[in-house]
């Protein structure tokens, strides 16, 4: 295959894999690999895991946004943790490493588009979570009650309202007390349930001025 066929099938895709590369070529798979690893020396393919791949940004016709890669690299997976908790200006910082939620095993994944955390959650727990709109594309990302249960869920220890403060949580007014308690009741969890009382109280103090360090 010549890297002009490779522009004609995979130009209007943000990545693509290389059984489906295999399948639209019509050749070897050993010898689609030979001319990926001549490509990727040559800057015009970036590998973005194992079997996973994108054209050099000249080549693609459309951006490959991370945050959309994030959902693609290790599905199923939707953002959260960190990563969502900025997004939804719950922390003060915007966080560069893409954090997200998933029922696989745990993994990091980094190449030239950033750095991908994935931490595991039972299948069960793998719920809240909605499609936003990004840079024109749709991702999977942890509503902001969710962001928040998944963080306190996986974050060793117990959460009183000193380490609240310490994270420096912010914009209450995004998170709904009743979906929070909806949510916190399906994991079943009494250290949970403590965090979503310490929540309640942190707000509250942050929203009188009383709390005291």
């Amino acid at each position: 295959m010549k890297f002009d066929r490779l522009l004609i099938l995979a130009s209007e895709w943000p990545c693509f894999d290389l059984a489906t590369l295999v399948q639209l070529a019509g050749e070897k798979r050993s010898t689609v690999l030979v001319q990926l690893s001549r490509w990727m020396r040559q800057k015009r393919v970036l590998p973005l895991r194992r079997g996973l791949y994108t054209l050099g940004a000249v080549y693609r016709r459309h951006p490959l946004r991370p945050a959309l890669l994030a959902n693609r690299l290790h599905a199923p997976s939707y953002l959260s943790f960190h990563w969502a908790l900025g997004y939804h200006a719950l922390i003060p910082e915007g966080v560069l490493l893409y954090t997200s939620a998933t029922t696989r095993a745990p993994r990091t994944v980094r190449n030239a588009l950033g750095s991908f955390r994935y931490r595991h959650l039972k299948r069960p727990f793998f719920f809240g979570y909605e499609p936003v709109e990004l840079d024109g594309e749709r991702v999977l990302v942890a509503t902001p009650e969710k962001a928040l249960l998944d963080f306190w869920h996986l974050e060793r220890g117990e959460w009183t309202i000193e380490r609240m403060a310490a994270m420096r949580f912010q914009g209450f007014e995004g998170v709904s007390m009743s979906r929070l308690e909806e949510y916190a009741q399906r994991f079943r969890s009494p250290r949970l349930r403590r965090a979503l009382e310490a929540w309640r109280a942190f707000v509250r103090a942050e929203a009188q001025g009383t709390r005291e360090l």
